[in-house]
């Protein structure tokens, strides 16, 4: 790790609301969250996450969605490179979410496209793209958290809250008032700038999604 900024990485509460969007069973996820505490937040938040991307990149049944899942994946997480092997290597970000207080016990890791042999899975279809493999997330407790980010193999970017309360107005709020956030100090950002930017083109991505109606 190499860098602090404070500032709110644009996309992260578009992200909770793609999540919140999903299924009968986000709005339990909501109600989870309003109350939540430590592993019990983290736990509520990984879910969040895995079930906005998943819920972004389903290609569903319909031909219109599946163009749109798989011009989301290419536009975000696809790279051409010719010294790779068949031509492209995928996005694999390591990003490591926290707070700055250790009672909190707050850990949550997500890592995108940590297995690019399961992207695509073969069905009685033909070839189908897999968006349960597009993100995975893992929570920790604080010893082994703290490690995770002295390891610049494991974790390329941590994004640390001031508190939980700092997170719940996140998925509370979707609009939230970002650059009141950011004055208000309640994250931080140490790791490498481009992972940052990264994260913050997905999450513009993710808000054009949601704002095309997805």
């Amino acid at each position: 790790m190499h860098a602090t900024l404070p500032v709110m990485p644009e996309g992260i509460h578009h992200i909770f609301k793609a999540g919140l969007q999903f299924g009968e069973a986000s709005g339990d996820l909501a109600g989870l969250l309003s109350r939540a505490e430590g592993k019990i937040l983290a736990n509520g938040m990984a879910a969040l996450i895995k079930l906005g991307f998943g819920f972004l990149i389903s290609e569903g049944l319909s031909g219109g969605k599946a163009k749109q899942a798989q011009d989301f994946f290419q536009d975000n997480f696809v790279f051409r490179d010719p010294l790779a092997v068949g031509g492209i290597r995928y996005y694999q970000g390591k990003i490591l979410i926290r707070t700055r207080k250790p009672q909190d016990d707050m850990n949550v890791l997500i890592r995108f496209c940590p297995d690019p042999d399961a992207l695509y899975i073969e069905t009685p279809v033909g070839r189908r793209f897999n968006p349960c493999a597009i993100v995975a997330t893992e929570v920790f407790g604080e010893r082994d958290a703290d490690l995770l980010e002295q390891d610049p193999d494991q974790v390329d970017l941590v994004i640390r809250f001031r508190d939980a309360k700092a997170i719940l107005d996140l998925a509370q709020r979707p609009d939230a008032d970002v650059v009141q956030l950011l004055l208000e100090n309640l994250v931080q950002i140490t790791g490498n700038f481009g992972h940052m930017f990264k994260f913050g083109a997905i999450g513009k991505n993710v808000q054009r999604l949601l704002m095309n109606g997805h």
